[in-house]
């Protein structure tokens, strides 16, 4: 199930923006999610791509977008994963012809309150290309962690840096503005990744086509409200596939 209306609205300014947010059993933090995204950014539009959550997460959505024509919502009903539904809200972002997609979490990890910021840094540079909220640069920071998520994020991140060759410190997030124009060159539905290395496969991409990027400071918190989605098994096959990008790069 899909809603796809046009993106252009009267009175919108000349960038048109995106919020991303790819949900799974997030019942408990997108109410809350939306909220915050229109009061940072009222002039955005936010797509849900939802994996047919069994809590209700994607008819939520549905509910909330009859009275609200800034929210869009992909229902994927046969599809499970982050990475089929990051292609998803990628793909959407530039099929609408939006100027720039922000990606966030669904779980309220990412502060919606630093959308703007990073949207500005990409508005007022047209040589950036994507703008990473990072974690690991100077200014950055993650609460609530354990130590064994902190270990292996750290270890992930200096893989992609240091193996892969991506230019920034914090290659694992999902908070992050990307340039639509620059997005559509790498054609989305062509990337492979169905997990979390999605998120260092399109940099990847990216890099490979020239984009710049850039990082600004950003705290992750630890989610306090359901489960996360990132497994043992997820990590591993995660793992697998960024060991198989870097080979074949």
């Amino acid at each position: 199930m899909e809603s796809v209306p046009s993106a252009k609205r009267p009175g919108q300014g000349v960038s048109r923006v995106l919020v991303a947010v790819c949900t799974y059993n997030e019942s408990a933090n997108l109410p809350e999610l939306v909220d915050r995204i229109f009061a940072a950014l009222p002039q955005t539009d936010i797509v849900v791509v939802d994996d047919n959550s069994p809590d209700g997460t994607g008819r939520w959505a549905i509910e909330r977008a009859v009275h609200d024509s800034r929210l869009k919502v992909i229902i994927r009903e046969n599809a499970r994963g982050l990475g089929g539904a990051t292609k998803r809200a990628f793909q959407f972002a530039v099929d609408q012809r939006y100027d720039f997609l922000l990606n966030l979490d669904g779980d309220l990890s990412h502060q919606p309150e630093a959308l703007p910021t990073m949207l500005a840094v990409a508005q007022n540079d047209s040589a950036v290309d994507v703008v990473v909220g990072s974690r690991y640069c100077a200014g950055g920071a993650v609460q609530g962690w354990p130590l064994r998520r902190r270990v292996m994020s750290r270890l992930v991140n200096r893989f992609a840096v240091s193996v892969m060759r991506l230019p920034v410190s914090d290659c694992s997030g999902s908070l992050r503005c990307y340039r639509v124009e620059t997005l559509a060159k790498i054609e989305p539905s062509s990337l492979t990744s169905n997990g979390y290395a999605i998120l260092e496969e399109v940099l990847l991409r990216l890099r490979a086509a020239g984009a710049k990027m850039v990082e600004v400071p950003i705290v992750f918190y630890d989610r306090t409200r359901g489960d996360s989605k990132l497994t043992l098994s997820e990590a591993f096959r995660s793992a697998r596939q960024l060991v198989k990008m870097a080979l074949t790069r």
